[in-house]
């Protein structure tokens, strides 16, 4: 079946950086685009970045410039490099991918910005 894992989250500072993955299984990953999304307490969820299974990439606005979305199909893996980090980007990371007739989620990981 169908797995989304996603790590790298944790505690960081304002002006820091992490890395996020998120390691996929149950299907074909290099078919398929593959998407980080975010959900801030309070806030509904909202598309971050996103990138074709033929690597073009797409990044939010608020987000374009600090974060970086990249794939490894060797690896079935796409990350999510942040940089610049601010308290608003406080917020549970998800990884999805989206099929014809099915969308799934990974369980989230925390990322804190804070001093």
């Amino acid at each position: 079946q169908v797995q989304l894992v996603e790590s790298g989250g944790g505690l960081v500072q304002p002006g820091g950086s992490l890395r996020l993955s998120c390691a996929a299984s149950g299907f074909t990953f290099s078919s398929y685009a593959m998407s980080w999304y975010r959900q801030a307490p309070g806030k509904e969820r909202e598309l971050v970045a996103f990138i074709t299974r033929a690597g073009v990439t797409n990044v939010a606005d608020s987000m374009k410039g600090r974060f970086t979305i990249s794939r490894d199909n060797a690896k079935n893996t796409v990350y999510l490099q942040m940089n610049s980090l601010k308290p608003e980007d406080t917020a549970v990371y998800y990884c999805n991918v989206r099929f014809i007739t099915m969308n799934y989620w990974g369980q989230g990981t925390q990322v804190t910005v804070s001093s």
